[in-house]
């Protein structure tokens, strides 16, 4: 036996919101065709996040962080920047203590993405 794969769930307070984000900024496509009232399970390249409703989660309450790799940060980074994607104020572009180069993002919903490539 062995553990195959991890899809992180994440709050959200509006489906729409939330699709519009993923699908129209990040570039995430749907999961399947099923339209499921409440969740929502979006896919890119390797990953996957499934969300499920909240919607009296107070942003400002919200500890939903997700870590995901990338093979080319720098080229993520700058897409980001010239597709006009907000970079958290406190996750610019750099190389962690730990050899990790980074960046974070938050979603609509407070939802923290981290972006990050290896040495």
């Amino acid at each position: 036996m062995r553990l195959t794969a991890i899809h992180p769930k994440l709050p959200m307070r509006d489906k729409a919101v939330t699709s519009d984000f993923y699908f129209g900024q990040l570039g995430f496509i749907p999961c399947g065709t099923e339209d499921y009232e409440g969740y929502l399970m979006i896919k890119k390249d390797q990953i996957e996040i499934h969300f499920f409703e909240f919607r009296e989660l107070p942003p400002e309450e919200n500890y939903g962080m997700i870590y995901i790799r990338t093979d080319d940060i720098d080229e993520l980074y700058q897409s980001f920047l010239a597709r006009n994607i907000a970079i958290h104020p406190n996750g610019k572009l750099e190389t962690k203590p730990w050899g990790q180069r980074e960046f974070s993002i938050l979603d609509p919903d407070s939802n923290l993405l981290t972006f990050g490539q290896g040495k």
